[in-house]
């Protein structure tokens, strides 16, 4: 029989899987696996200071985010997809147990939020993000930024 759904929830459903387990790898901490998931030229259009293009760009932020804080979660909290885009908010949680940014840890715990968009091409590799996260807001809570 036949799936009546519409060809864009298929599109949808394959950029949502994607978009978690480029969420898993970074939770996990297994980076490689976003060689898989990036278009080798994907762009950040909200790099990182000298962020690279396509998977290695991704790799190097998460893998100085997950250094400074080992038990990073990030957590959807609301998703909104189209046939080739996903815009989500989330929050992020971790302890401060690594150096960050030249700054030793400090064993503070945070919490944070976010928003995202992704774009995907028909393979379903990201190619396009734009982003934002409360930054200062977690540097305020590890006591590294001015309130």
């Amino acid at each position: 029989m036949a799936d009546k759904r519409p060809r864009s929830a298929y599109v949808s459903a394959k950029n949502i899987a994607a978009q978690t387990a480029f969420g898993e790898a970074v939770i996990t901490g297994n980076l490689d696996a976003l060689d898989e998931i990036v278009a080798p030229d994907s762009i950040d259009h909200d790099p990182a200071p000298g962020q690279v293009s396509g998977a290695e760009g991704y790799k190097a932020m998460f893998g100085e985010l997950r250094a400074a804080f080992p038990d990073l979660n990030v957590e959807v909290e609301h998703l909104v997809a189209t046939d080739d885009e996903l815009a989500f908010a989330y929050s992020i949680t971790g302890t401060h147990l690594g150096p960050l940014m030249g700054r030793p840890a400090t064993g503070k715990k945070v919490s944070y939020r976010g928003m995202q968009i992704s774009r995907f091409d028909s393979d379903g590799k990201l190619v396009e993000r734009w982003g934002s996260s409360d930054e200062l807001g977690m540097l305020r809570q590890l006591g590294l930024a001015e309130v």
